[in-house]
């Protein structure tokens, strides 16, 4: 790697360009038009980092740059790329941009830790068998009582011909899962006219640490004063108030085991150590803001699609009342099977990945795909939502909903690389199946129970802060008279079974 090492001269922007780890970072496609001091800013909102970027994407192709505000960037999305940057023994987790900027808040927790920072091992080898298979079979029965509490808001919206708010009651579902299932707290979201103050500071959290993105660094004291004080505030209530579930969990003596237990009682298996009150405080946050924030995402951009496609409505409505048949409720187990629902969550997951990029860096001097020198260190942005519409994968219709794109035999012809809605390698999701499952099950009692209108002047706007979420999105609901015929057998079930990606909001790797 002697030539990476050599200085190949100024980028275009003025940099040293082996000095941001990219020795040949000139070669790499940049926008036109770039201006003195602010750089390739014209086009790009601050308010939609993620889209505009994969706009730049397609007009770019599969590695470009952008510089902003002084700070010089790599994108990836083309499959070969991130299939190399998905290699462990050469690329790890990158910590940066929005992330870095949410460290004020949860310091070295599972999301935002650095690689060598110790306490991420600790903290996942005390909470990984909080996520087993036996410990999400105990969740189930509190996934059950915050999926019935949504539904009776919907029922009475139905009943007075109301429209819903998707993404509000998705974010209030998914917050009071966590909150219940993981630390035996409830929000009563769905007994609030407004979000939980909770809520309204984890958003304000996570805007802010986007905006800090769009603004140069030297001017961000003064430029963002007001929404700096507001923060500070947002991140007090939010110690506040996990600080108010450890101590009562302290006083009741424990709990059931769930995963706050996990964090106060729970020695590291070889080493004996146990997490900090400073790091259980920064774990739960991060639960309780990474465990809702993206699922509720999911959720919404699902429910959009299968309010737009009857016919796959119908067929994945048709899966439930086969596969669950009569029972007023389903078993663990049966939810798993519900294949061509999982297919709809990919496929809403693929267009719109609610953790939209993921970021990774070298961890020794190498050539990315054999073309383009890498320092250690030298990190490169993967843009999620780009490498799910590669063409050279997905096809050209890429931007097309189908879920067929995740039978199974479809699955098993791509590589894993190409799907990646949790991030990558060792630091992917740790709560992912957590995830699905909870997503899955949802989907099903709600397609089970209700038909979906949507409005026919709706257009999907997208919101950014950090994660994805469908603005604006409202759906007109009508009780259904669930069909129940007696289970069928399930067939060659190897054949269909669900995928799971092979890693990382959502975020979001951990």
């Amino acid at each position: 790697m002697a030539d990476a090492r050599a200085d190949h001269g100024r980028s275009s922007g003025g940099f040293r360009s082996a000095e941001l780890g990219w020795p040949e970072l000139e070669r790499i496609p940049r926008p036109p038009h770039r201006l003195p001091l602010l750089g390739d800013v014209l086009g790009v909102s601050r308010t939609t980092p993620i889209q505009d970027s994969t706009r730049l994407a397609r007009q770019l192709g599969p590695i470009f740059r952008r510089r902003a505000f002084g700070k010089e960037f790599v994108f990836v999305w083309g499959a070969g790329l991130v299939g190399d940057l998905s290699d462990e023994s050469r690329f790890a987790k990158h910590v940066g941009l929005g992330i870095a900027n949410l460290r004020p808040v949860v310091g070295d927790a599972l999301f935002t830790a650095y690689n060598h920072e110790p306490n991420w091992q600790l903290a996942h080898d005390v909470l990984a068998p909080g996520f087993s298979r036996d410990a999400m079979a105990g969740y189930h029965p509190m996934m059950l009582d915050v999926a019935a509490r949504l539904t009776e808001h919907w029922d009475r919206a139905a009943a007075e011909g109301r429209d819903v708010d998707v993404p509000g009651d998705m974010t209030k579902l998914t917050l009071e899962t966590i909150a219940r299932t993981g630390f035996g707290y409830d929000f009563g979201s769905f007994e609030r006219p407004r979000l939980h103050p909770f809520v309204t500071a984890m958003v304000g959290t996570l805007t802010y640490a986007q905006r800090l993105n769009t603004v140069p660094a030297p001017a961000a004291r003064l430029l963002l004063r007001r929404a700096s004080r507001q923060n500070e505030a947002d991140m007090a209530f939010l110690n506040q108030t996990v600080d108010e579930v450890v101590r009562a969990r302290r006083a009741a003596g424990g709990g059931d085991g769930d995963l706050l237990d996990r964090m106060l009682d729970t020695a590291h298996p070889q080493t004996g150590e146990r997490l900090s009150a400073l790091n259980v405080r920064r774990q739960v946050i991060t639960f309780l803001v990474a465990g809702h924030e993206t699922t509720s995402g999911a959720l919404s951009f699902a429910l959009h699609y299968l309010s737009r496609h009857p016919d796959v409505a119908e067929r994945a409505r048709a899966e439930v009342e086969r596969v669950w048949g009569g029972a007023e409720v389903p078993a663990y187990e049966q939810v798993a099977k519900l294949r061509y629902v999982r297919r709809v969550l990919d496929e809403s997951l693929r267009l719109w990945p609610t953790a939209p990029a993921f970021a990774r860096e070298a961890r020794e001097d190498t050539l990315l795909a054999g073309d383009h020198p890498m320092r250690r260190g030298a990190w490169a942005l993967v843009l999620t939502p780009m490498l799910h519409r590669d063409p050279e994968v997905w096809g050209a219709g890429a931007e097309r909903f189908d879920p067929d794109r995740f039978d199974a035999a479809a699955v098993r012809a791509r590589p894993g690389h190409v799907f990646k809605p949790f991030g990558t390698g060792a630091r992917a999701c740790i709560g992912r199946q957590f995830a699905l499952h909870e997503a899955t099950l949802v989907l099903g009692l709600l397609l089970r129970r209700y038909s979906f209108s949507p409005d026919p002047g709706y257009r999907l706007r997208v919101t950014e802060r950090l994660t994805l979420m469908p603005e604006g999105l409202r759906l007109r609901l009508e009780r259904r008279v669930p069909v129940a015929p007696a289970p069928q057998p399930d067939g060659d079930a190897r054949a269909d079974e669900p995928h799971t990606p092979r890693c990382p909001v959502h975020g979001a790797g951990s």
